[in-house]
């Protein structure tokens, strides 16, 4: 058995989409929309940055707490919208743009936190870095989903191999879904987990460089579907 999949072959990770699918079918009993709970995430995940940008143990818990729920809402956006029929272009593009706030607003509040506990505009620099890194990670990925929607550019079926139930194939494939799924979208587990320990510091040297890859590896893929 794979260890990121269930025995049936169902991909178990990232852990947050556990954490999902408990909640979604609360969410879909309530008269909200998945704007709403896009609008909710977005929420969330600014006062979890105010609270890191606080420093401390204590407010990092509870800022990692908050980035969780940020992150379980992110997920259920689409789904409710799936269920309810409400997915739009509008809500689409609300979803990454919260996606990007959150972000921003997370690491550039741990870098002014960890400053203030550890002293050192290096702290201050290492979260700018991050915010950047994820700020060139929007727009590159805004403008590759702009040309495509322009029709200039598609990605063809070779850019979108992948094995059944949407699992990788390929050792290159598990190491992009390693970087993207496992270590981004579980990043508030990471983060709680190192908060627990008072070391949130630790992530912001690894933030900072993994922000760049990240947006650096879209644009890999981005060639790799122009050559084919």
């Amino acid at each position: 058995m794979n260890p990121a999949t269930d025995p049936g072959g169902t991909l178990v990770l990232p852990l947050i989409r556990q954490a999902s699918r408990l909640l979604t079918p609360v969410l879909a009993r309530l008269p909200v929309t998945a704007n709403q709970i896009t609008a909710a995430s977005l929420v969330a995940g600014l006062a979890a940055s105010a609270l890191v940008a606080a420093g401390g143990r204590p407010a990092s818990l509870w800022g990692g707490i908050l980035l969780f729920v940020s992150y379980a809402l992110d997920n259920c956006d689409g789904e409710i919208a799936r269920l309810k029929n409400q997915a739009t272009r509008f809500g689409e593009r609300f979803d990454s743009f919260t996606d990007w706030a959150v972000h921003v607003a997370f690491f550039a509040g741990l870098g002014v936190g960890v400053a203030s506990m550890r002293g050192g505009d290096v702290w201050i620099w290492l979260g700018a870095a991050a915010a950047a890194g994820a700020t060139l990670n929007y727009a590159v990925q805004g403008t590759i989903e702009m040309r495509r929607a322009s029709g200039r550019h598609s990605a063809p079926p070779k850019a979108r191999v992948s094995g059944p139930r949407g699992r990788p194939v390929g050792a290159l494939q598990w190491v992009v879904f390693a970087f993207r799924e496992l270590a981004r979208a579980d990043f508030c587990f990471i983060f709680l987990a190192f908060a627990a320990f008072d070391a949130s510091w630790i992530l912001l040297p690894a933030a900072a460089v993994g922000a760049q890859a990240y947006w650096a590896m879209a644009l890999i893929r981005w060639a790799d579907e122009f050559q084919a």
